[in-house]
């Protein structure tokens, strides 16, 4: 029996093995080989690693994580959860069976993309949704906000740090006149009607075309489109959840614990805030720390 099976071997996934391999602790990290951000051409903003490829810094994480006798990493997907604290059993896609004391779960989330042509194929390159992640990279452009709720108006104060051009596209939203008011004051230009096409080449975006024909130019798109768990693992245990302006995630306390006793959670999956790679990392190695600590005897 491991001490931890960790389900989700990305950012937070595998600064959690980190820390139990480190201790000494044995680990299983179970991972489709699917991270949220393989869209992306590069990740920024990771001390040490700016500006690489995530893909690549994934790698290295895992060659790095070899020298630890302990761990043991699995390319499988996790199909079930049963048991409690001290027996907890995982079966895989594989048809394996693991039993460990305690789990992480750190499986992210999967972003939905809209029905709209052209969107997929430019998210991760000219559709974007973190400021911090890609705004330097594109400061001073022209920039287009896709209006998706309330959370929206804090994000045209935000942008000005990196842009003083920004279009806000309603696609259908009804602003209310007191927030139109405001980007009017701001010198930002709203334009209502539905998204129907993003043109682009090879990801890049050239045209946003509206319904009615109408259309409209920016240099890049940021957007936020609703996200859901990657996997239900977390739905037959009963795990307390929050809900959040675009989608639900697992409820953890200061440990990164979730409502079941023995079942951590880190990364996009239990945090409800800001959704990053230097996040997702801290979180992980929370969540791998505490775990560790709560077998001591």
């Amino acid at each position: 029996m491991d001490d931890v099976i960790i389900i989700g071997g990305s950012f937070a996934g595998l600064a959690a093995a980190l820390q139990l391999g480190r201790a000494r602790r044995k680990v299983t990290v179970v991972d489709t080989g699917l991270p949220r951000n393989r869209f992306a051409g590069h990740s920024h903003g990771l001390l040490g690693h700016d500006h690489k490829p995530p893909l690549d810094i994934l790698a290295d994480a895992r060659q790095q994580l070899a020298r630890y006798p302990t761990i043991r990493l699995v390319n499988a997907r996790a199909d079930s959860i049963s048991g409690a604290i001290d027996d907890f059993t995982v079966l895989t896609g594989d048809g394996e069976s693991l039993g460990a004391r305690r789990l992480i779960l750190s499986y992210g989330v999967a972003d939905q993309m809209p029905d709209v042509p052209g969107f997929a194929e430019s998210w991760g390159t000219s559709i974007v949704p973190c400021p911090y992640c890609d705004g330097f990279e594109v400061a001073d452009q022209h920039w287009g906000l896709v209006w998706s709720g309330p959370p929206s108006h804090n994000y045209v104060r935000l942008y000005h740090d990196w842009t003083e051009t920004l279009t806000v596209f309603a696609d259908g939203h009804d602003i209310a006149p007191d927030i139109r008011a405001d980007l009017a004051r701001r010198n930002i230009p709203v334009v209502d009607g539905r998204i129907v096409e993003i043109a682009h080449h090879r990801g890049q975006i050239t045209t946003v075309k509206l319904e009615g024909g109408r259309n409209g130019a920016v240099d890049i798109l940021f957007a936020h489109p609703r996200n859901k768990p990657s996997a239900s693992l977390h739905e037959p245990l009963g795990l307390a959840t929050v809900d959040t302006p675009f989608g639900i995630a697992l409820k953890v306390d200061e440990r990164r614990e979730t409502s079941m006793p023995g079942i951590y959670a880190a990364g996009d999956l239990a945090n409800p805030a800001m959704a990053s790679v230097t996040t997702a990392i801290s979180q992980g190695a929370t969540a791998g720390i505490f775990a560790q600590q709560s077998m001591l005897v």
